[in-house]
């Protein structure tokens, strides 16, 4: 009786691996925004909590705590947004000048760029002769081999990711958002209350969000999650502390009410 045919893994199938590939690429920007996301929630409660905390010991007075904690939220969402905007585009810049560079390099010494990629292979690890062939091989595709040596040599993609501008209104919307934590407790209750609440409030959500981001990152969700609290810990001790000297600092200055 014949065998019954088996059927091909999808692997093999070059449809597969499109979308495969299409797949996991389209996650791993993703997971970028994810990190900005993060970085901005992060920093949003941390930072705005300090400044909450430092001008309610200070002061005593809900108005000012909120002024001093608007403003800052404020200034810190344009500046975080301009800042990841203007770095994003100046580094894509800097890496659309060096692929330029290695473009020039493979049109003009196509020998040295062969070698080049030869070296490489051989120091992750193929036999010298294994390499050169290989080498050899992406050097008969000019296009093949100016992406090699970008994604080798400089440890960049020749295509570009998510703009600029996604990764600007992503960072600054999640820090946005993050700051009401440490600022909403002052519209609703006394300053000595809100202080207490803004603190709680801010450590549950530091909490969840490294329990979160375990998620993505593999580990120990309740270690995550404590980690990110110690920074909450740390602005919490930060602001008491500037809070407390501020006033007789300024008041050595002459500077007081």
């Amino acid at each position: 009786m014949a065998e019954r045919a088996t059927r091909a893994p999808d692997y093999l199938s070059k449809r597969w691996l499109a979308e495969h590939l299409t797949e996991e690429r389209r996650s791993a920007d993703l997971l970028s925004e994810v990190r900005e996301a993060i970085f901005g929630a992060q920093d949003g409660v941390t930072s705005i909590l300090t400044v909450v905390i430092t001008v309610a010991t200070a002061t005593s007075q809900q108005y000012a705590v909120l002024v001093a904690g608007i403003a800052a939220a404020l200034a810190e969402v344009i500046s975080m947004g301009a800042g990841e905007y203007m770095s994003s585009r100046s580094q894509r810049e800097i890496f659309l000048a060096q692929i330029e560079k290695e473009r020039q390099e493979v049109a003009d010494r196509p020998g040295e760029s062969q070698a080049e990629v030869a070296y490489m292979l051989e120091q992750e690890g193929l036999p010298e002769a294994s390499a050169k062939r290989a080498a050899a091989e992406i050097a008969s595709e000019p296009n093949v081999l100016l992406k090699t040596m970008v994604e080798k040599e400089l440890g960049i993609a020749v295509e570009e990711g998510h703009s600029p501008l996604q990764g600007a209104l992503v960072l600054a919307l999640t820090f946005a958002v993050a700051s009401l934590v440490p600022i909403s407790p002052f519209f609703f209750f006394p300053v000595p209350t809100a202080l207490v609440i803004a603190v709680t409030f801010s450590a549950v959500v530091m909490f969840f969000l490294g329990v979160a981001k375990s998620r993505l990152t593999g580990r120990n969700p309740v270690r995550s999650g404590l980690e990110i609290v110690g920074l909450v810990l740390a602005a919490t001790v930060g602001g008491w502390i500037f809070g407390s000297l501020l006033p007789h600092a300024l008041g050595l200055a002459g500077v007081g009410s």
